[in-house]
């Protein structure tokens, strides 16, 4: 016990200085701020998933107390909400295990967390940090029209072209309403989805550095086939879309949960394209469009549809105890 603790310890330490320099040089690189920000889990994750909850644990404090010490305890709060306790908790999800005969499998072998639950506890952490930094930050359509306005304020330039075109002048004004009636929504869809992709793509990379290295505690899943959403996010996400029609706070709130499960779905339906196209001759020109195209509307919403209707729990099973050392894999696959 001894001898793990003076493992840990130190991991867990340096893990949280790594998380927190992370933190600090995403603001002062403000072009890569938003992945240096989400790469901030990638130590907390890589201890969890390596030498277990201590270490997250004590990796989460360190860098806690390093940001309050070094910027301010409202600084250590914000980046506690949305990356090292999200870290801690999908790599504690991550190291969860039971018998699999307690699911009807084999006695002799162990069932993992499911990724597509480990999936929504995220998205459903991203949404409640979006919806208690809205609070501390005020947000509505107060600050969201602050913004529009100053990014509009050409038109009270005189020497502008608007300014000389009246009619111009008018229409620009007219989508500037429109604009912010929708924006104030808009932010958080955007936001939410673009979060939990890049958080999850840190638990994606840890999965894979704790792996080579030998220590990790489950085992390596094929993600186009285990990477999926649970079924009853769909009505998550649903009670998310109707929340939006009924304006006010309840609609920001709304379309935050849609954009953190949206990004979910969307991320289990390219998951899925993957899946499907295994094998194909067409796959990497095929995938490379989808990719392309995904910058536009309408393909993303249509990859989302493909997320809400390819819903599985793919559940990886390892043996108790393996002779040689090595750990091999089967899968059992709810189709939902």
């Amino acid at each position: 016990m001894n001898a793990q603790i003076k493992t840990v310890l130190p991991t867990g330490i340096i893990a949280g200085i790594a998380a927190t320099m992370l933190v600090l040089g995403a603001s002062t690189q403000s072009f890569l701020s938003t992945f240096l920000f989400a790469s901030s889990a990638l130590p907390i994750l890589i201890a969890g998933l390596g030498w277990g909850n201590r270490a997250a644990v004590v990796a989460i404090i360190t860098s806690a107390l390093l940001g309050s010490i070094m910027v301010s305890p409202w600084f250590a709060l914000m980046i506690g909400i949305f990356t090292l306790v999200p870290a801690g908790w999908l790599s504690h999800l991550a190291n969860l295990a039971r018998p699999a005969s307690e699911l009807g499998g084999p006695d002799n072998l162990m069932a993992w967390y499911p990724i597509s639950d480990i999936l929504m506890h995220l998205c459903g952490l991203v949404a409640i940090a979006l919806v208690i930094l809205g609070v501390m930050i005020g947000y509505g359509p107060e600050l969201t029209n602050a913004a529009v306005d100053a990014m509009s304020a050409t038109l009270n330039d005189p020497t502008s072209e608007f300014a000389r075109d009246p009619q111009a002048a008018a229409q620009l004004q007219a989508s500037l309403v429109q604009t912010k009636s929708i924006i104030v929504l808009l932010m958080p869809i955007v936001q939410g989805a673009a979060w939990v992709m890049l958080l999850f793509a840190a638990f994606y990379f840890a999965v894979r550095i704790v792996s080579r290295s030998g220590r990790a505690l489950r085992p390596r899943e094929d993600m186009p086939s285990a990477l999926r959403m649970n079924r009853h996010a769909i009505f998550i996400f649903l009670a998310g879309i109707l929340m939006m029609f009924a304006g006010g706070v309840p609609a920001m709130i709304g379309a935050t949960i849609c954009g953190a499960f949206g990004g979910g779905f969307i991320m289990a339906g390219f998951a899925s394209l993957h899946f499907r196209s295994l094998g194909k001759d067409w796959r990497i020109p095929a995938l490379t469009l989808c990719y392309i195209s995904s910058m536009m509307m309408l393909p993303v919403f249509a990859v989302l549809i493909l997320g809400l209707f390819d819903t599985r729990r793919t559940i990886a099973l390892t043996p108790v105890r393996a002779p040689d050392g090595k750990q091999t894999q089967t899968d059992i696959n709810e189709q939902n």
